[in-house]
């Protein structure tokens, strides 16, 4: 995960624009109701939408938005059909790349992803030829200097997470978990107080490509601009780039 809770700050700080707001609150909103169909729309039995309703809420998207998502999945109202799909490749520097998303139509989304990875010199893959690289994880981090690691460490092998990790680079614990387990974990840790900074589903590399220089600004400006793509809804890789290379994207 090297670089990776850097990049997710800095996603966090560049959505506070109007622009990528927006462009994040259609893209929860087409997550609650792709887990809604798939799965129902009541969240307590359905992970899916719960963790989709959970992120909707910490990015604060409006309740109402949120009930009427879930209700058009579910088909209690009418609402565009979305179908989900995964774009394998290779970016800048040889980097994995993984590409959800979410579309009412394919043909027009496939090339605009395509359109991306030419842009930037990279390439895509057959299927299958980049997914095994990542392990599907559930995925906590915590600021190393608001977090006791004993503290954590007993609260984690209390919660059953599978990992506990110290990233000195980042600045952050990472605890890992099995996806299964993700709710239980992220229950366990609300209860004690325990403030994590990031919580989501992820996919986590098991080994990282270290990128630096020109191409790794190259590489974060690849990044952004498949990121920026309406049906785009995650990017995933396995880059590892140093802190200073990293924050003058910031």
């Amino acid at each position: 995960m090297s670089g990776h809770s850097r990049w997710a700050n800095i996603k966090h700080r560049k959505a506070k624009s109007d622009a990528k707001r927006g462009r994040l609150f259609t893209k929860l909103v087409r997550e609650i109701m792709v887990a809604a169909k798939l799965g129902g729309g009541d969240v307590s039995s359905n992970p899916r939408l719960r963790t989709a309703v959970e992120k909707a809420k910490a990015e604060n998207l409006p309740a109402d938005n949120i009930e009427k998502a879930v209700k058009k999945g579910a088909g209690e109202l009418d609402g565009v059909h979305y179908e989900e799909g995964v774009y394998e490749g290779y970016g800048p520097g040889g980097v994995a790349v993984l590409v959800n998303y979410l579309t009412d139509n394919k043909n027009r989304t496939v090339p605009e992803i395509r359109r991306v990875f030419t842009k930037f010199g990279g390439r895509p893959s057959e299927s299958g030829s980049v997914i095994w690289i990542f392990d599907k994880k559930g995925i906590f981090t915590f600021d190393i200097n608001s977090a006791g690691e004993e503290r954590l460490m007993e609260a984690a092998l209390a919660a059953g997470a599978e990992d506990v990790r110290q990233n000195k680079e980042d600045g952050v614990f990472e605890v890992y978990s099995d996806p299964a387990d993700f709710h239980r974990v992220k229950t366990h840790f609300d209860s004690a107080g325990m403030k994590y900074a990031h919580a989501a589903i992820g996919m986590m590399p098991k080994s990282t490509v270290r990128v630096t220089g020109g191409e790794a600004q190259k590489l974060l400006k690849f990044m952004e601009e498949l990121e920026d793509l309406d049906d785009v809804q995650d990017v995933h890789s396995n880059f590892d780039i140093p802190a200073e290379e990293m924050e003058k994207v910031a």
